[in-house]
C-alpha cells in the first residue's frame, strides 16, 4: 500500500492524504449549525481548505442526512437565464442525489416549466424534502463564481422563501443550505448590468454567521506531523515543528501543507533550520495564493497604501470591518485583528508583500555591480552582515540622496531590503518581528544558511535615546539565543552623529552603522 503524501492541490482525502484532524471544527459545524437548522456561508479566503471542510462534512452526515453537494466551478452556462439555472440545477440535484437514492433522483428528470422555471424548481424542492426519509441538506461549493449575477440573487430568493414558508408554515424544504466561497453572500452586494454599481443586498440575510475558526492551531497541526511521524520515523521533535509552522503561517491551511510538502519532497530532516529552508523555497514559488494577494495589493492603489502603511511604516491601524478596505483584506485573507489593530495575517504573506514592495521601489543605483555583486560579502559560505551594513550606508550616501527627508521613516526599511535580497537570495531569507513593527523600529531576522542575523533598524533620535535601542535589541537577541546583533540606524543630517562602531553591551556584541544620507 502506498504512502500517504501532503497534497496542495484540490480537495484533500484522508485516505491518500496527511491532513490535519479537523474533528472538532467538524463536531462545532453539526452542534452550532446542522442542528439548528441553519443556511450559512462557509466564507474563507482563498485555498483555506473549505471544499474540504465540505466532504468532511458531508461524510459525518451521511448515515442520518440525504446531502446533496455540488459545484458551481465550471458552470457559467447555468446563470445566461432563469430556464438554464434551473436547468442546470435540476441536472445537478439529479446527478448527486442518485448515488444515493436514484428514485428519489426521478424528482429532477422531467423538463423544466419554461415559464415559471425557478416555481418549478421550487416545488420540486418541496417535494424531495417531503419524499425523503432524512432531512436534506444542500451544499454548494465555489458560489463566488455565481455571485456577480442577476439569476443567482434570484435563486437565493427562492431559497429564502421556502426559508421563511419552513417557519411559518411548517412547509418541507432543504434542512440546511450551506454555501461555499470566498465573500459572506449575506453581506455581498449584486450589479444587474455591467455599467451599474453594486447596489443590490443579497436576499441571503436569513443566514447564521459562520465564526468556527478555519485557521490550525499548533496542537492541530501536530495530528499531521504525527501521522506521518508514525510512517517515516523522522525523529523530528513534533512539538517544536508544529509551533514553527504555526508561528509563520498562522495556521493558514494552505502554507502549512506546503512547507510540509517541501519539506516531506526534498528529504529533508525535519529540523527548525530544514523548515526555514523551506521558507526561503516557497518564498521563490510562484503558485496560485501568492499571486492572488499580490493581484489583489496592485489592483487597488488605496489598499496598497494602507498594507504599506501597517507593514512597513509601522502605523497602527485600528481593525474597523466597516471600513472597505479593512474588509477587503480580511476577505483575501490578508489581513487579521489582533488586539484591536490591523495585522498581517501570517509571517510569510509579510515576508512576501515586503519582498514584492521592495522589487518595486525606485532602486536603479542597485543595478551596479559596485554594490550588487555578493561575492563582497560572502566570505567561505558565510555573510558578513556588518560589510552589508557598511556598503548600504556607501549606496545611501553616494547614490540615494535627496533633499526631502521624508522617506527616511519608511522608505529606508524597503530600501534596505532592496539592498539585502540579492546578496542573501538562493541561500537565504528574512522575516520581520511582527512585535518590533513601529515607527521608529523594526527588527529583522535574516537567515543565511545555518546562521541567523538580528539586525534592527530605527530612526536617530539622539544620543540620549541609544541606550534604550540597545536594550531593546540585547532583549531580542537574548529570546531568539542569538549573541551578536546589528543596529542600522536612519540620521536625516549632513553628517552622521559618529562612525560605525562595534561593542560590547551586556554582554552582547552589537555592530552599529547610523546612515546619514544627507552626508558628503
Amino acid at each position: 500500500m502506498n504512502k500517504k503524501v501532503f497534497n496542495t492541490t484540490g480537495i484533500c482525502i484522508p485516505e491518500q492524504h496527511y491532513m490535519v484532524n479537523i474533528n472538532s471544527k467538524i463536531q462545532q459545524i453539526l452542534q452550532n449549525y446542522i442542528e439548528p437548522q441553519a443556511y450559512f456561508t462557509i466564507n474563507r479566503a482563498r485555498q483555506y481548505g473549505k471544499t474540504t471542510t465540505l466532504r468532511l462534512l458531508e461524510h459525518a452526515l451521511s448515515s442520518q442526512y440525504m446531502v446533496i453537494r455540488i459545484s458551481f466551478e465550471g458552470k457559467e452556462e447555468y446563470f445566461a437565464s432563469l430556464q438554464a439555472l434551473a436547468g442546470g440545477l435540476c441536472f445537478s440535484f439529479k446527478k448527486s442525489i442518485s448515488r444515493k437514492d436514484p428514485l428519489l433522483a426521478k424528482i429532477f428528470e422531467a423538463p423544466v416549466n419554461m415559464q415559471y422555471p425557478l416555481q418549478d424548481l421550487s416545488e420540486r424542492i418541496t417535494e424531495l424534502s417531503r419524499q425523503s426519509a432524512f432531512p436534506v441538506v444542500l451544499m454548494i461549493d465555489e458560489v463566488d463564481k455565481a455571485a456577480d449575477n442577476q439569476t443567482f440573487l434570484s435563486f437565493l430568493g427562492m431559497l429564502r422563501e421556502l426559508y421563511l414558508a419552513r417557519a411559518d408554515y411548517q412547509e418541507p424544504t432543504f434542512h440546511n443550505v450551506i454555501l461555499a466561497g470566498v465573500h459572506d453572500i449575506k453581506n455581498l452586494k449584486i450589479k444587474l448590468r455591467p455599467e451599474e454599481r453594486h447596489s443590490y443586498n443579497s436576499p441571503w440575510n436569513i443566514a447564521a454567521t459562520f465564526d468556527v475558526e478555519m485557521s490550525f492551531s499548533a496542537a492541530e497541526i501536530a495530528t499531521m506531523l504525527m501521522d506521518y511521524e508514525n510512517d517515516y520515523h523522522t525523529g523530528m521533535d513534533i512539538s517544536t515543528i508544529s509551533a514553527s509552522l504555526y508561528e509563520y503561517t498562522s495556521g493558514y491551511p494552505f502554507l502549512v501543507s506546503c512547507l510540509c510538502k517541501g519539506m516531506a519532497d526534498s528529504e529533508r530532516n525535519w529540523t527548525i533550520q530544514q523548515l526555514r529552508n523551506a521558507i526561503r523555497d516557497i518564498l521563490k514559488e510562484k503558485n496560485t495564493l501568492f499571486d492572488d494577494v499580490i493581484k489583489n495589493i496592485r489592483n487597488h492603489p488605496d489598499f496598497s497604501r494602507l498594507i504599506e502603511q501597517i507593514l512597513v511604516c509601522g502605523a497602527q491601524v485600528t481593525f474597523e470591518i466597516q471600513n472597505s478596505l479593512i474588509e477587503m483584506g480580511e476577505i483575501y485573507g490578508i489581513f487579521k485583528e489582533k488586539d484591536g489593530k490591523v495585522m498581517i495575517s501570517n509571517r510569510i504573506f509579510e515576508t512576501l508583500i515586503l519582498n514584492y514592495f521592495s522589487s518595486v521601489r525606485s532602486t536603479y543605483a542597485l543595478s551596479s555591480t559596485q554594490y550588487t555583486d555578493r561575492n563582497l560579502y560572502i566570505e567561505q559560505g558565510h555573510l558578513n552582515m556588518s560589510k552589508v551594513l557598511e556598503r548600504f550606508s556607501d549606496f545611501m550616501k553616494s547614490e540615494y540622496r535627496e533633499e526631502d527627508g521624508s522617506f527616511i521613516e519608511c522608505q529606508g526599511r524597503l530600501l534596505f531590503l532592496s539592498f539585502l535580497r540579492p546578496i542573501i537570495n538562493g541561500t537565504g531569507h528574512y522575516a520581520v518581528e511582527p512585535q518590533t513593527r513601529k515607527n521608529t523600529r523594526m527588527d529583522i531576522q535574516v537567515f543565511y544558511g545555518n546562521e541567523e542575523f538580528i539586525v534592527e533598524l530605527k530612526i536617530w533620535h539622539g544620543e540620549k535615546y541609544e541606550k534604550e535601542a540597545y536594550n531593546q535589541l540585547v532583549n531580542y537577541l537574548e529570546s531568539r539565543g542569538v549573541t551578536r546583533g546589528y543596529l542600522l540606524s536612519f540620521c536625516d543630517n549632513r553628517k552622521a552623529p559618529r562612525k560605525s562602531q562595534v561593542f560590547l553591551y551586556k554582554g552582547y556584541e552589537i555592530h552599529e552603522v547610523i546612515v546619514a544620507y544627507r552626508d558628503k
